[in-house]
């Protein structure tokens, strides 16, 4: 990795938040699955009710107590709350498919589909990877079924198709499919960019970060993805310019400072 790169990045992670994270950062691993029939959703299920139990077991004798009442009062909420306190993202999409089961809103199922997802993005275990995309593309593909016309919901059905099965090009059909009625929707643009960039197409990352500009001049970020591939192609005079736009317009100011550190040091050699 280059210096250009690593300081991109580190910049970003102080800089961005999760919504960046979640389109931009595609998690790579090296199994693909297929995702979505129903073998594999029971197995999905039981999988995760035995990291429930593991989980429940390595906590408190107080907290166990307390999971104890919440379960007992069925508040889903509250189990929620305690397992993303814990920074156990994949249980709380757990707890937050339950209340969707329970209530059969199109939100609901939106909001459990969303945490799944979210919880591939930061999960240890790479053999947990295709049990989260297989949930996330189930709940998702419901809440559509209840209704959702969020565009929100099918950009991350797409993801789940392009990182987490076999079938990417289902993946592509959902973000071609809103892009005909929502096309200056800002996480379309950076879902195309982000698979752009994976599949190596960097000519369409770069078309894909300047569209997202015209849609939304402050999502500065966007400059700095354009000088992470300018510099992967070795084109210094345009990542220069990516990074002095950012350094020019961002309020952040450690990463004004870090970047206009690094201006330096590209333009010295």
């Amino acid at each position: 990795m280059s210096t250009t790169k690593k300081t991109i990045i580190g910049v970003l992670v102080g800089a961005v938040g999760l919504a960046v994270l979640l389109y931009i950062a595609p998690k790579t691993h090296s199994d693909n699955h297929e995702g979505h029939n129903h073998a594999e959703e029971n197995t999905s299920v039981t999988v995760l009710d035995a990291f429930l139990v593991a989980a429940e077991k390595n906590v408190s004798e107080s907290d166990k107590a307390l999971l104890a009442n919440f379960k007992q009062a069925k508040q889903n909420d509250s189990i929620l709350n305690f397992w993303s306190k814990s920074k156990r993202p994949d249980l709380a999409a757990y707890f937050a498919e339950q209340k969707a089961i329970q209530l059969q809103t199109a939100a609901d199922w939106l909001n459990a589909g969303e945490r799944y997802y979210g919880a591939a993005r930061f999960v240890k275990d790479n053999t947990e990877l295709p049990i989260l995309y297989q949930c996330a593309i189930r709940c998702l593909k419901t809440a559509i079924e209840k209704g959702s016309k969020e565009s929100k919901t099918k950009i991350l059905l797409a993801s789940c198709y392009v990182e987490g099965t076999e079938k990417p090009m289902e993946g592509i059909g959902l973000l071609r499919e809103v892009e005909k009625t929502d096309s200056n929707n800002v996480q379309l643009q950076l879902a195309f960019a982000s698979f752009s960039m994976k599949s190596g197409q960097t000519d369409k990352a770069i078309k894909r970060f300047n569209k997202v500009l015209q849609i939304d001049s402050t999502y500065l970020e966007a400059y700095l993805y354009l000088a992470d591939i300018y510099d992967q192609n070795q084109d210094k005079t345009n990542t220069l310019a990516m990074l002095e736009k950012y350094a020019s317009k961002t309020t952040d100011v450690t990463g004004k400072l870090e970047v206009q550190k690094y201006i330096e040091e590209l333009k010295s050699k």
